[in-house]
């Protein structure tokens, strides 16, 4: 349960102002219809975080404990930086003459594949040796990240993003950094 829990939190926090969020709220306000977006953004979360949870179980009977601990710690690390890092603005599709299912679908997939939830989520798994709760609680937690981008649209922009970036970016980092210096034996 735990490690439902704390990959909800994670994904959910990384995907403030991530790219996909942007793009979903780009997507709501192009066809203004939430009920297709939102079910996209469920379905694309839900392979996204499959095949992190399937590919971090994978790796977690290949290698030791050790390599585990510092996977999980290098996860974190790189998605803070990845919160603090420039990021490209994002494409919203209006080439696409796919209607609002599809379009956000497989937009949000193409996001999303590689993108650092992904790979909280398959360092969870890899580090429990459990695919099944990294699986639920990376889907849920990006697909609440997700949510808000669908519903409040142009809104979204009215929150401080960059600040909300920024703070939980340096956390998440910091205790990536700590964890990677714990799997090292140096603290």
């Amino acid at each position: 349960m735990e490690a439902f829990v704390t990959t909800l939190l994670l994904t959910a926090i990384v995907q403030t102002g991530d790219r996909a969020q942007l793009l979903a709220a780009a997507l709501g306000q192009r066809f203004d219809r939430p009920a297709p977006l939102l079910l996209a953004a469920f379905v694309a979360s839900g392979v996204t975080a499959a095949i992190g949870a399937l590919g971090g179980q994978v790796v977690g009977d290949w290698i030791s404990v050790d390599a585990l601990r510092l996977f999980y710690a290098l996860s974190l690390l790189l998605a803070g930086l990845g919160m603090l890092a420039w990021r490209r603005p994002v494409d919203v599709l209006q080439g696409w003459r796919t209607g609002p299912l599809l379009t956000g679908l497989l937009g949000l997939l193409i996001l999303q594949f590689g993108d650092k939830g992904q790979f909280i989520v398959a360092a969870t798994a890899a580090r429990n040796h459990d695919w099944v709760w990294p699986l639920l609680g990376g889907w849920a937690g990006t697909w609440l990240g997700l949510v808000p981008a669908v519903i409040w649209q142009g809104d979204l922009a009215r929150l401080p993003l960059r600040a909300i970036r920024i703070v939980a970016g340096s956390v998440i980092a910091l205790v990536g950094t700590a964890l990677a210096l714990a799997a090292y034996g140096l603290i």
